[in-house]
């Protein structure tokens, strides 16, 4: 007798709802966890361009970036893996999620059938080009070497391009902070390493959803390109890359801190938001303006900050019969997603980030791909 698979993204829209109920812990005395996890492992090599092992590159790199947050105070980091064994998809996720973690970082090294090089760093969501869509594909064939991993992932076939629409709605309340941890590594590899930026990326990643928290997948370059494959092969290269991604999740903690009034003043001040926000490393979009659309109304207010929770820089602009309320100015998207954060904590938290060209209105999903490559 067969048995009825429930279909892929009906399974997850079901855990979705369930789990939008939930929040995360606010504690203050609970320590800054970060959740290492280095791809692949075991009888699992990961990608083996030039003859060199994914598997061994990744996991080094992770224990080094480990290392280095280790040493601060207050941040405590666990490991999916810190030797060369196999580990379910799953399982990474459901580390993480028991350790009620704040970030999910997970280390890969790339691939192509070409000469291809750059750093590109992934968040959970729909596929924007069939490049994308390739890069997933190979990272979640993995499962087919897990024991029962039909059961495990509820029928989901990593070759089947519907079995990616559900990925998005298990962390669309993370996305937000995946991106600026996202953009400030991949900054930080561009330019403070000067590697090849081949930018922030959506992917639907079973690794990425299977934690519900803010969640990146570094793909720290190619092995199969000859001069980055010998770089991510070096002990130079891995501790570069590692501290690279290491400063990007010490910048995100620092402005978590300060957006989210964990520290000791119950009440962040102007004189931090505005010092946040000159600190946040940058993401420029040339040409592009991004406001925080605070709210929509039809009466006409003065857009003093006594009006706006104290809030400075408040724009009006009407548009049709309605007065729309922007705060903020800027081609820098993570400057603007700090914005928004600290719009939230003053109150308006259903605001949200549009995108603007030449005073056009557009789709801020439509921006956020044009850095793509």
């Amino acid at each position: 007798m067969k048995t009825k698979h429930i279909p892929f993204f009906v399974f997850f829209i079901c855990v979705a709802i369930s789990f939008s109920f939930s929040t995360n812990n606010n504690d203050t005395t609970k320590p800054f966890v970060v959740v290492l996890d280095a791809g692949h492992g075991g009888h699992d090599s990961g990608n083996t361009g030039n003859g060199y092992r994914e598997k061994n590159i990744a996991l080094n790199i992770v224990l080094e970036v480990g290392a280095i947050l280790e040493k601060k105070e207050n941040i405590k980091v666990i490991y999916t893996r810190k030797t060369d064994k196999f580990v379910d998809l799953y399982v990474r996720g459901a580390i993480a999620n028991k350790a009620d973690a704040d970030l999910f970082v997970s280390v890969h090294c790339n691939s192509h059938s070409s000469q291809a090089y750059g750093t590109e760093t992934f968040v959970l969501g729909l596929h924007a080009n069939k490049r994308n869509l390739d890069v997933a594909k190979k990272e979640n064939e993995v499962i087919f070497l897990e024991e029962n991993y039909e059961e495990n992932y509820a029928g989901y076939d990593p070759n089947a391009p519907e079995s990616f629409i559900g990925l998005t709605l298990m962390q669309e309340e993370y996305l937000d902070q995946s991106i600026m941890l996202a953009g400030l590594i991949q900054n930080n590899f561009t330019n403070k390493l000067n590697r090849h930026d081949r930018s922030v990326k959506q992917a639907g990643f079973i690794v990425l959803h299977q934690s519900y928290m803010p969640s990146v997948l570094v793909e720290t370059g190619f092995l199969t390109n000859d001069s980055e494959g010998a770089y991510l092969n070096s002990k130079k290269g891995q501790k570069e890359m590692a501290g690279a991604i290491a400063e990007g999740v010490l910048s995100y903690q620092k402005n978590l801190d300060l957006a989210t009034s964990k520290s000791k003043n119950p009440v962040i001040t102007q004189e931090e938001i505005d010092n946040a926000i000159d600190t946040t490393e940058e993401k420029i979009f040339p040409g592009y303006i991004f406001k925080v659309q605070l709210a929509a109304a039809r009466k006409k207010i003065s857009t003093e900050p006594k009006n706006f929770k104290g809030l400075k820089d408040v724009s009006r602009n009407k548009e049709g019969g309605m007065y729309k309320y922007y705060y903020g100015e800027s081609s820098d998207y993570n400057k603007i997603e700090l914005m928004k954060t600290f719009a939230k904590e003053k109150g308006y938290s259903t605001c949200y980030i549009v995108a603007f060209k030449d005073g056009k209105k557009l789709k801020l999903s439509h921006v956020l791909k044009t850095q793509q490559k």
